[in-house]
């Protein structure tokens, strides 16, 4: 534990990427092989699931430090991170015992069959014998809250310099769900023979909002244009008779969508086609609630498979009879694609995403912002030409969506960040005007504001503050918000009727009073709308 506290501070303490990549390289030379893979899944967001319940960790850190529970979470509301609140508040550690990281996440794995108290007996003991940054680790990963503040990308731009290998080779061999307890480095990182990891998806080529004006990406004869899809970003696999669904997240879908079942007898053998997984009826896309409504189910009934119809919209074809083709240029994928789901034995579950036929780039600002009218967010560009890299790129693929939808909202809630932001106001919730008269809350956003803003927000909501909710303050509604979304959805779980998708603060509207906000009426008007 203590050199991957070591690393987790030095990681902390800088905002230079190439200051974290030499603390990764420089841990992975001291570690051993064991300590090493333990630390990759952590560094890359594979956090352990909470074994125990925050009120335990809460009252287990009060009795030991000896203050009242009223106290302890006062502090801890002040702290605004759990973790950091019990590294501050018990008695120092001894420090004394170097704990192998592996055991300690191996040991943390068994908590949740053990009894209350052996919980408390296993987790104090820890902290007893540990220093303080190690003990703000080690609660870290039992509150299930993990992160590294470092993104994959640059894991693997550290492993490619300590292994010595390209990255693109480092980003495919991290994908999937591997578990460090059956790995080993050579394992991990050597090139797999047939049929070892035929599971394995390739890292997915993500693109940026585009920059400027979309004449300087040159001649749009050299761009493919397709329409950007709401839904979840997908590769289908065949490979050995067997057939594998992944979500960009790494999420194993294959039981989840038994429409793509049949593919493992249609596909050739070798395949693996990128494309987003949309609900699909008569020719068209459905709302992503749609989809939702099979999101999370443990088991999908004839109904919901008829009311929540899947298909993938391929664009890319990344694997072809067993080869690797992602170097290949654009052009070249498409055509095979085309070629390969031309074939009438493709179930109608696959569908070619369609090239737009623009001719100069006015026609596509166009369809730009009418994106919604033909039920998509946006256009995808691609050159031609390019290759499919991983991760997110610039230059090759852009995104240029549609302008959000915005409603201007009344700020009535106020809840303090985490980590460094603990003692600010930060994370916000806005409401329109009801039909009695009274808000209705809408939103909650938590992005979209200035340090400077912030700061400033967050003086106001100390002086004016109604109530006091624990870590929530309510306070006078005065403000008044432009909030920005993707998307608006019926729901019964909220007082306003609706849900929104990607909601985030796109300007404080200092020019309005409370009163001009939005009201429940216009929301409703916008649903009816898409």
């Amino acid at each position: 534990m203590k050199l991957f506290t070591e690393l987790f501070v030095a990681i902390d303490r800088t905002t230079k990427t190439n200051d974290k990549v030499a603390a990764i390289v420089d841990y992975l030379r001291l570690t051993d092989d064991r300590s090493k893979l333990y630390a990759i899944a952590l560094l890359i967001g594979n956090r352990p699931k909470r074994p125990v319940r925050t009120a335990d960790l809460k009252r287990w850190a009060a009795d030991m430090g000896g203050i009242p529970q009223w106290l302890f979470e006062e502090s801890y509301h002040i702290v605004g991170d759990l973790a950091e609140a019990i590294a501050l508040m018990l008695p120092p550690g001894t420090s004394a015992v170097d704990y192998p990281l592996p055991s300690v996440i191996e040991e943390l794995a068994t908590l949740p069959e053990l009894n209350d108290e052996k919980k408390e007996e296993i987790i104090t003991n820890y902290w007893r014998h540990l220093g303080k940054d190690e003990r703000f680790v080690f609660t870290k990963l039992i509150t299930g809250n993990f992160r590294m503040g470092v993104s994959r990308q640059l894991v693997i731009k550290a492993l490619a310099v300590y292994l010595d290998i390209d990255e693109a080779a480092v980003a495919h061999r991290l994908m999937g769900k591997w578990l460090p307890a059956k790995e080993t480095m050579a394992t991990l990182f050597a090139e797999p023979e047939r049929g070892i990891r035929d599971f394995q998806p390739y890292p997915f080529y993500l693109a940026y909002q585009l920059e400027g004006a979309p004449e300087l990406l040159g001649d749009i004869a050299e761009w493919y244009i397709e329409k950007k899809l709401d839904g979840i970003r997908g590769q289908i696999i065949v490979r050995n008779g067997q057939l594998f669904v992944w979500s960009r997240g790494e999420d194993l879908l294959t039981d989840k969508f038994p429409e793509f079942g049949p593919l493992k007898d249609v596909l050739p053998d070798g395949t693996v086609i990128d494309g987003e997984i949309i609900p699909w009826r008569a020719g068209q896309p459905l709302p992503f609630q749609v989809m939702q409504t099979r999101i999370g189910r443990k088991a999908l009934s004839p109904k919901i498979l008829r009311e929540a119809p899947l298909a993938m919209v391929c664009f890319d074809l990344l694997e072809w009879k067993g080869q690797d083709i992602r170097e290949m240029p654009m052009q070249y994928r498409r055509n095979l694609l085309e070629t390969l789901l031309s074939s009438t034995a493709i179930p109608d579950v696959l569908l070619l995403s369609d090239l737009m036929p623009f001719n100069h780039w006015g026609e596509v600002e166009i369809f730009r912002q009418r994106a919604r009218d033909f039920r998509c967010e946006g256009v995808m560009l691609k050159r031609k030409d390019s290759a499919y890299g991983s991760g997110r790129r610039k230059g090759q693929w852009w995104k240029w969506k549609t302008n959000p939808l915005t409603v201007d909202g009344v700020l009535i809630y106020a809840q303090s960040g985490h980590g460094r932001r603990a003692n600010l106001y930060t994370d916000y919730t806005f409401a329109v005007w009801g039909d009695d008269g009274t808000l209705v809350p809408f939103a909650k956003a938590y992005s979209g504001l200035t340090d400077k803003e912030i700061a400033e927000l967050d003086g106001w909501i100390k002086r004016h503050t109604l109530e006091r909710f624990g870590p929530v303050r309510s306070v006078e509604p005065y403000h008044v918000f432009e909030i920005a979304f993707e998307g608006i959805q019926e729901s019964s779980r909220h007082k306003s009727g609706v849900a929104l998708r990607f909601p985030r603060i796109l300007r404080w509207r200092r020019d309005k009073k409370a009163g001009e906000a939005n009201t429940r009426a216009d929301l409703q008007q916008l649903l009816d709308a898409m």
